[in-house]
């Protein structure tokens, strides 16, 4: 590891190293066939944090704060879900948590702020990352929510904004780079064939807890189609402009459930509690862009990490860019033209599927490993987010 990055994220303050991280498989948000279907969230998050105290050895009551993301915190998910995981754990109640919501960039805003609290001195050692049962909590909630408590959007709203779906915004972006469907349904078969490769090389089980869901042991995802082909997919009708779009169910990322999560500390606390030090957050940001065409903040976040390190695309040895659907990646790639075998290199979510509260952190704990696996030095993990948001976390491994 030669090079140490020293940009004003670690110069702002003290450092900040992954010790561990972990998800749950990824389950089809299905209400016959889908895994979780008869696990409530609370237990899904419960089992990472589980998870994470079983690896690292530590004392559950060493943990200073739980930062969780969820982005329909309804229902099932309400009433602070990342404080109910923890109880129903059976854990110190004297450990406070927080949930919070940033859309599908939940998770992994959840791990920046948590590296913030770490960095900054509040907290030494902190739990962060996602959970999202979209089988439970469909993603329609709020629109349900609205009809009893109000609207989100007002009408003060609708008169800045001509709000569209986000597969809307998908199209968009494939207008305005001029993403062909063909081009859509290559990347879509790359994600699959090369999670397909990832999950027979035993790539995921690493980062993966190991549950019993529908009778067995689950070690993998369920969304995966190792026989997806450009015929299969040119079979499929868009799904978002019925009568000359782009977009189909082949090319967007699977509604599903799952959560993860990070325990990030400062490399004292690491040495203190016998803890890995695995990587260390480098530096992070969140950028806002129009909430129209919306899932375009991939492009600004990376851009932003790399220029105020003094970093070219080159420098990135792999990155992951949530596949929340192919225009948003294609886009991106045309933008900043990496190597794009560096790229989502185990597949991602068109294949993984998304469960949107949860993906960040599961991104992390992917890159991580694979970082490790090809001894790699540096990775990036950037995502769109609903509403016209980009979250961006720059990795470094160290010695």
């Amino acid at each position: 590891m030669s090079r140490r990055i020293s940009g004003p994220f670690v110069n702002a303050g003290r450092e900040v190293v992954i010790a561990e991280s972990v998800r749950t498989p990824i389950g089809k948000s299905h209400r016959e066939k889908g895994w979780f279907r008869d696990t409530h969230p609370n237990a899904m998050l419960a089992a990472c944090y589980r998870d994470l105290i079983a690896r690292t050895g530590l004392d559950p009551a060493r943990v200073e704060d739980l930062v969780i993301g969820c982005t329909a915190p309804f229902g099932e998910q309400s009433r602070n879900i990342a404080r109910n995981a923890w109880l129903q754990a059976g854990y110190p109640a004297e450990v406070p948590a927080t949930t919070l919501d940033r859309r599908c960039g939940s998770a992994q805003t959840a791990v920046n702020f948590a590296a913030a609290l770490v960095s900054s001195g509040v907290h030494d050692i902190v739990i962060a990352g996602g959970v999202e049962h979209m089988g439970h909590v469909p993603m329609n909630s709020p629109a349900e929510i609205s009809k009893l408590y109000g609207e989100p959007w007002p009408a003060e709203m609708w008169d800045r904004y001509d709000f569209v779906t986000q597969g809307e915004s998908a199209e968009l972006i494939a207008d305005q780079w001029g993403i062909s469907r063909t081009e859509m349904d290559e990347f879509a078969v790359r994600s699959h064939s090369l999670a397909a490769e990832a999950v027979a090389a035993g790539r995921f089980e690493d980062e993966m807890v190991r549950m019993e869901l529908d009778g067995e042991v689950r070690v993998g995802d369920q969304t995966i189609r190792p026989g997806t082909s450009l015929d299969t997919l040119g079979e499929l009708a868009p799904v978002f402009r019925p009568e000359n779009g782009r977009i189909t169910a082949g090319t967007s990322s699977p509604i599903c459930d799952s959560a993860a999560a990070v325990v990030l500390c400062t490399r004292e606390a690491a040495e203190q509690h016998g803890l890995r030090v695995r990587a260390r957050i480098a530096d992070q940001t969140t950028v806002g862009v129009d909430p129209i065409i919306m899932l375009t903040g991939p492009i600004p976040a990376t851009r932003k990490l790399l220029d105020r390190n003094g970093l070219t695309v080159d420098d990135l040895d792999l990155f992951e860019v949530n596949e929340a659907f192919s225009s948003v990646v294609l886009a991106w790639q045309r933008e900043l033209k990496p190597d794009e075998t560096r790229v989502n290199v185990n597949g991602g979510a068109i294949a993984l599927g998304h469960a949107v509260g949860a993906t960040g952190a599961r991104l992390i704990a992917t890159i991580l490993n694979e970082m490790e696996r090809r001894d790699s030095e540096l990775g990036l993990v950037t995502m769109c987010c609903g509403g016209g948001l980009g979250t961006g976390t720059l990795l470094e491994r160290v010695d």
